[in-house]
């Protein structure tokens, strides 16, 4: 007669159901770690070792980033804002600064498609992201309205006081962008030329959004990469995930979404909200 599974393994099945669970539910970007903390979040108490060990025999990793490509080019000509962020990327509050940026993505079939993002300092959170054929200031211009949109939508709208920082690439020193800005009520801030640390912050998420969507491979791709709408439908589920799901560090392992409720909670009923350090 056949003995009955033992508590131990039937302790480890259900782990094994629930690790496999977290790591599919985030489109299998996480690795061992952030899969261990998904599961304590959820009040399912496991070691990090028994994680490890559970997708490395299942052969799970987690998504590897890789170097990224500078995609925006200065205009020397330009005249720029002032630096009013100084590599302080740490915000009191959402809307206090925006960062932005772009990047591309490899089209199957040749060509590229370009994603330009607009992301609040305090929590990370995506406000705005556009995808184009072409890298123009038209292109950066619309993530910017995205944001400023979504913000009236959430009962926020922009009070004048957000300061918008990005690099020095063309497409942010342009007259018409910068009168966009400030037609928006945002306050321009561009970067030191040439320096690797002007727009780390931004740079940062562009780097998780390579690594985790638009790569070869990438778990949010259900095809190719040909057109312009396959670049959106992918990158629409990477920024849903990444605002409401993706656990940050800085964040005490919350999601951005999380982090930005929570302080208009915390100010509705009064109570005092501190910086994120």
């Amino acid at each position: 007669m056949r003995r009955p599974p033992s508590a131990r393994a039937r302790r480890e099945e259900r782990l094994r159901a629930a690790i496999t669970r977290v790591h599919q539910d985030n489109y299998g970007v996480y690795g061992a770690r952030k899969v261990w903390l998904a599961l304590n979040r959820e009040g399912i108490p496991v070691a990090r070792c028994t994680v490890e060990k559970i997708m490395r025999v299942h052969g799970w990793r987690g998504a590897m980033r890789t170097r990224r490509v500078r995609t925006t080019e200065r205009d020397p000509a330009a005249e720029r804002a002032p630096d009013l962020v100084r590599r302080r990327f740490r915000a009191p509050r959402p809307d206090a600064l925006w960062v932005a940026d772009f990047t591309y993505a490899p089209l199957d079939g040749g060509g590229f498609g370009y994603t330009a993002f607009v992301i609040d300092a305090f929590a990370g959170l995506i406000a705005g992201w556009e995808c184009s054929l072409t890298k123009n200031t038209a292109f950066v211009e619309r993530a910017i309205r995205a944001a400023a949109g979504r913000r009236a939508r959430e009962g926020h709208p922009l009070s004048g006081d957000t300061i918008h920082h990005s690099d020095a690439g063309s497409q942010y020193t342009a007259i018409h962008f910068t009168e966009t800005l400030m037609l928006a009520g945002l306050i321009p801030s561009v970067g030191t030329v040439g320096d690797a640390l002007d727009n780390a912050s931004a740079e940062t998420t562009i780097g998780l959004y390579k690594t985790e969507c638009v790569r070869e491979g990438s778990p949010f791709r259900t095809g190719p990469l040909r057109t312009l709408a396959d670049l959106e439908n992918v990158t629409s589920a990477w920024v849903a995930w990444y605002n409401t799901a993706r656990l940050m560090h800085r964040l005490g392992r919350r999601p951005p979404a999380e982090v930005e409720a929570e302080y208009y909670q915390r100010l509705h009923t009064g109570q005092h909200t501190e910086a994120h350090r």
